[in-house]
């Protein structure tokens, strides 16, 4: 998720969000702002980036992004969605799609009044959290909502929103008639979750495994923000790699106290040493070539 105003003040931090690798095909970007003109500034920038999606966030509930008019605030003001919507379809070639909450309040509807008026103002596709905002993430997501829509508009429709197994996936698909799931906080530090919805591969990786997926990420953050930035953001990734019963809740918390990453590394090699080999069979199976696809006027790497 990137912010148009970001992009148009040409942040480093920002731009660097739109770092694409030559073998992330299909990509969709995210952005999120409620000025249409600036957001199609920023539509134009994605495009020309690489983007092969331009996504129009209308379902954040962070108070960062909704007390500045974006996000699930502009289901409360569907004529400047619509706005934004027109005019980001107008800037691209690309396909313009929304990600939406059911409205900003609980028990409300919005998303069905609002959803198919994005439709006629450009949205190739619609995908609905049936969340409120005021909910964030708690609760259930209520799929009688995702069902209603994908009868209210000729678009595809995909389903967001406790898509945590393949079970899951299948019965949410069946319910509502979507075209497509959407999975987000399932597949945070626990990328088996995808295989396991896409195949029906329900092996719980070993404790090695998960300590090589982690390492390589701390590697592979360590390259794109630097050992500064690093540091401090991925320390909620270790709860999310090591949860789930994986590790003692314990040895979670000491990871996060540790001030450099090479002393986590330490700490993770420590407690699971078989993690080496298949960290080495990672690393190999990585791509030789880091092509970056972006044409942008100034380094996009964050200065990290």
């Amino acid at each position: 998720m990137v912010s148009c105003a970001g992009l148009q003040h040409g942040n480093e931090r920002t731009l660097g969000y739109l770092r694409i690798a030559a073998d992330e095909r299909p990509l969709a970007v995210q952005i999120f702002g409620s000025d249409p003109g600036v957001m199609a500034e920023a539509a134009a920038m994605v495009e020309e980036a690489g983007a092969d999606i331009v996504d129009i966030n209308f379902g954040c509930p962070v108070k960062k992004v909704t007390k500045t008019g974006a996000g699930a605030t502009l289901l409360d003001e569907p004529d400047r969605a619509c706005r934004v919507v027109d005019a980001v379809a107008s800037a691209v070639s690309v396909p313009v799609t929304v990600k939406l909450r059911r409205g900003l309040e609980n028990g409300s509807r919005a998303c069905l009044s609002v959803g198919p008026r994005l439709v006629d103002a450009g949205a190739a596709s619609l995908t609905l959290h049936p969340r409120s905002a005021k909910q964030m993430y708690t609760g259930a997501a209520d799929h009688a909502l995702t069902a209603e829509l994908v009868s209210l508009v000729d678009v595809p429709v995909v389903a967001s929103g406790d898509i945590t197994s393949r079970a899951r996936a299948q019965a949410t698909l069946a319910a509502t008639g979507a075209a497509a799931v959407m999975v987000g906080r399932a597949a945070q530090g626990n990328p088996w979750a995808l295989q396991e919805i896409l195949e029906g591969d329900g092996v719980e990786p070993s404790r090695e495994e998960v300590v090589a997926e982690l390492v390589l990420f701390m590697h592979e953050t360590v390259r794109e923000l630097g050992e500064h930035r690093a540091t401090g953001f991925l320390k909620k990734f270790y709860g999310w790699y090591l949860g789930r019963g994986r590790f003692p809740r314990a040895f979670k918390a000491e990871l996060t106290q540790l001030p450099t990453i090479a002393e986590v590394e330490a700490r993770l090699f420590a407690a699971v040493p078989g993690a080496r080999f298949p960290l080495a069979r990672l690393e190999e199976e990585l791509p030789e070539s880091d092509e970056v696809l972006l044409d942008l006027p100034i380094s996009i790497y964050g200065g990290g």
